[in-house]
């Protein structure tokens, strides 16, 4: 297999600030050895093109042709490094790291996956990775970005070395003062240093070597207390650069074309910025922002003609081609209404949203009255809505009967349904008004995990409740069936809960399972393991996909309500529920019918031969 074309991931796994190193830094630094770098792989090639990159670098190096071998060399080599291949015979990759994240003293190791898979760098961060390499690998940014993690790892335990050192000088070396002082200054400083470095590596973006986001948080938020206590005379601004198309280098010349289009793009940006005024950061991807602190609306409009003049005049070279880039900027005043760093990204990214989405690349609002007034502010308010909500528990957990059909059904099966309560009112809110701008922000995920953790709290804190019910259905959406770590949420949730995942039926829409179908498979297969059932919801709307069906681990069908609520009058649906309920007997699925609101829908329903039905005929949802 060549090098070119092994199908692996990378991810860095920071080493982190703590205890559970102390058996190998004690080692390494009383033998005063290289630092020593384990190379996982079960392709021979791949072993030795890595040994040949690394040999240059000042670190011993030991390598294991499968993960079990990894896992038994690690007391006997004691790595400060692991560069680890995913796809290999027996154990994977990624079981690999989870085992020796879940070993006490190996947990921090630093673990790089080498990838030539753009989805797998993905999946690598957020698991908690921080850096990646790519195939086919290039020679100095191996030795570079290993280099990095090394030097971490020294400067870590060189801190740690030096602390205890100055604790037992001034325990012991009190006979000499003047040359105990003269030591503890030279020593001080050197962990000053070192504390500075690392709270350096702590702040900073390592492809860009800008501000990183938590950075960015910090800084807005003095801001924002300034601004709240009228401390500051000029009215900050928050700049937004999001760089157009940027997917394309991505998808065309591989991540690392990427990274280094961002490092030039920061390199531009910072020529333009005053140091002394203006505070630069990386967002997220291919998002940068500036916080000019000074000089008001005139030094942002500056500002924005000489980064449009750089912009125009950049183009970005990589393997002889050529590449013109272009950049939509916003600007917003940090004004008194704004409370939190959230809040301002928020609104800087819908005023961006809706600049794109007209044509304009480059606006300043000036004042909080034009802010207000932006035409896209429904989103942002339910963005900031939901957020508040969130926040101050203003979720309620409601549940609608699903009843058989069939009278001599006995089981009990309920749906959960979420609902905002508006703060002023009291009134209810329906996912309807809130859902879509809980998808647009990103923050779905969150009511998601919200829904599910309190719903598992009251059906354990309730035996009477917990032990009528026997299922209970819960809906997921499309941004959390893809989120690395959601279904083991799920799953512990389950057992801190200490509830029988038998119980739960997870309701995934059929146009989400379709359209992120590996992600889907992933998910449904993992609560399948805790024993949860699966339901494919608002089914018909992907009718020509029906093909894939059979691929899918599902175990019930729910019925799109816009063919149920007027079947009885409309041939074209009743014809639409027919095919879909002898799909489901062809299938042996069981089939819910949603939206069912009279007796007449009813007697239909029970014609095609459909088990369950859920509708306002049979109850009204009520709080759980």
């Amino acid at each position: 297999m060549s090098i070119l074309h092994i199908n692996c991931s990378i991810t860095v796994f920071s080493l982190l600030y703590s205890g559970s190193f102390e058996t190998i830094w004690k080692a390494w630094l009383g033998m005063k050895q290289s630092p020593t770098v384990l190379i996982v792989d079960d392709v021979p090639e791949n072993l030795r093109v890595l040994q040949d990159v690394i040999a240059a670098l000042d670190c011993k190096i030991a390598v294991a042709n499968s993960g079990e071998r990894a896992l038994e060399l690690l007391e006997r080599t004691q790595p400060c490094l692991i560069l680890l291949d995913v796809m290999m015979g027996g154990i994977d990759g990624f079981e690999t790291c989870r085992r020796i994240r879940s070993h006490p003293r190996y947990k921090d190791v630093p673990v790089i996956f080498v990838t030539a898979l753009a989805d797998d760098i993905s999946r690598g961060f957020e698991v908690g990775g921080n850096d990646y390499i790519s195939k086919p690998i290039r020679i100095e940014e191996v030795r570079s970005r290993v280099q990095h993690q090394l030097e971490k790892f020294q400067l870590v335990h060189e801190l740690r070395a030096l602390t205890v050192s100055l604790e037992e000088k001034v325990r012991e070396r009190t006979s000499d003062l003047n040359l105990v002082n003269r030591n503890l200054r030279k020593e001080v400083s050197e962990r000053r240093y070192m504390q500075d470095r690392l709270k350096y590596l702590a702040q900073h973006d390592f492809v860009t070597q800008l501000y990183n986001r938590d950075a960015l948080d910090e800084h807005i938020s003095h801001i924002i207390s300034d601004v709240q206590s009228e401390a500051s005379k000029h009215t900050p601004f928050f700049i937004l650069i999001d760089v157009n198309e940027f997917r394309l280098i991505n998808d065309s010349c591989g991540c690392i074309a990427g990274d280094e289009l961002l490092h030039q793009l920061a390199s531009l940006i910072s020529e333009f910025i005053d140091p002394q005024r203006d505070f630069c950061a990386r967002l997220s991807g291919d998002k940068f922002a500036i916080v000019v602190s000074k000089g008001g609306d005139e030094s942002v409009e500056s500002l924005f003609r000489l980064l449009q003049k750089g912009i125009k005049n950049f183009s970005f070279v990589w393997d002889e081609r050529q590449f013109r880039m272009s950049v939509t900027q916003v600007a917003i005043p940090i004004t008194l209404d704004m409370v939190s760093f959230e809040q301002v990204v928020m609104l800087a990214d819908e005023v961006c949203y809706a600049s794109k989405k007209s044509g304009i690349h480059s606006r300043i609002i000036k004042n909080a009255k034009d802010l207000s007034y932006d035409e896209h502010r429904g989103n942002l308010n339910w963005g900031l809505r939901i957020i508040d909500g969130l926040e101050k528990d203003l979720f309620e957990v409601h549940f609608q009967q699903v009843c058989s059909l069939n009278s001599d059904e006995p089981r009990k099966k309920i749906e959960i349904l979420v609902r905002l309560k508006d703060e002023e009112s009291g009134g209810l809110i329906y996912p309807n008004d809130f859902i879509r701008a809980a998808e647009r922000f990103g923050i779905i995920s969150k009511i998601d995990r919200w829904v599910i953790n309190h719903t598992m709290k009251q059906l354990a804190e309730r035996e009477g409740l917990w032990e009528q019910v026997d299922q209970v259905a819960l809906n997921v959406s499309a941004l959390s069936v893809r989120q690395s770590g959601f279904a083991e949420f799920i799953i512990e949730r389950l057992a801190y809960y200490q509830l029988d995942g038998r119980k739960f039926c997870f309701e995934i829409t059929e146009t989400e399972a379709l359209n992120n179908f590996s992600d889907t498979r992933k998910f449904m297969a993992m609560l399948h393991g805790s024993g949860c059932s699966i339901a494919l919801d608002d089914f018909g709307t992907g009718f020509s996909s029906f093909a894939y069906l059979t691929d899918l681990p599902f175990d019930l069908i729910k019925i799109d309500g816009m063919f149920i609520k007027d079947m009885h009058v409309n041939d074209i649906h009743y014809g639409m529920v027919d095919s879909i309920v002898k799909l489901a007997k062809m299938l042996d699925k069981p089939v819910v019918a949603e939206f069912v609101e009279n007796q007449t829908i009813v007697n239909k329903l029970k014609l095609l031969g459909v088990e369950w039905g859920q509708g306002y005929h049979f109850h009204k949802p009520e709080k759980l």
